[in-house]
């Protein structure tokens, strides 16, 4: 069982590059969205408890079957315990796996084109206020979720600045660098 992380700020292009990585690896994606997107729609709230329940029942069922492994996408803020809880559930969850971390990195100005892409709001009903998801975005950025140098605690790791690359160049970069 091989389990990828794509972890990044938000709009940086995690969710474009887990679809590209998928067309290429055959691994499942499982993108932070599959579950925020019907907890919104059912509370019309962003109730994160059901959301966390949602996403440790998928991995618990996922480690279960025979498939390869797993896409993960999900935002990690560096400074809050809750993200670090939250981590080290599902490493713990796949504990025995193959685990392997991609960080994508872009600035802000780059993240806020993104934003409206035709891809993100098809996948994200809640990103079609673009507005509302701009200042979402850029509130965001008082928060820190690029890593320092060694904090990962997963020895698989790469951090990727797409900035300036398509996805499938960068789901490319990920297999190759990890052997997928």
């Amino acid at each position: 069982m091989k389990l990828v992380l794509i972890v990044g700020d938000s709009a940086v292009g995690k969710m474009t590059v887990g679809q590209e990585l998928q067309k290429i690896t055959g691994l499942r994606l499982f993108h932070n969205h599959m579950t925020i997107e019907p907890v919104l729609e059912i509370f019309n709230d962003f109730n994160v408890d059901v959301i966390l329940k949602l996403r440790y029942l998928i991995f618990e069922e996922f480690v279960k079957t025979d498939n390869e492994g797993m896409i993960y996408t999900c935002m990690w803020d560096y400074d809050a315990q809750e993200d670090w809880d939250i981590m080290n559930k599902i490493l713990g969850i796949f504990e025995g796996a193959q685990i392997y971390c991609a960080e994508l990195t872009a600035p802000l100005e780059v993240r806020l084109q993104r934003n409206a892409t035709e891809n993100r709001l098809r996948n994200k009903a809640s990103k079609r206020d673009i507005e509302a998801s701009n200042a979402r975005l850029i509130n965001y950025a008082s928060r820190r979720f690029i890593s320092r140098d060694g904090e990962i605690p997963i020895q698989n790791f790469i951090r990727i600045d797409n900035s300036n690359l398509a996805a499938n160049k960068v789901a490319q970069m990920i297999k190759e660098t990890f052997d997928l």
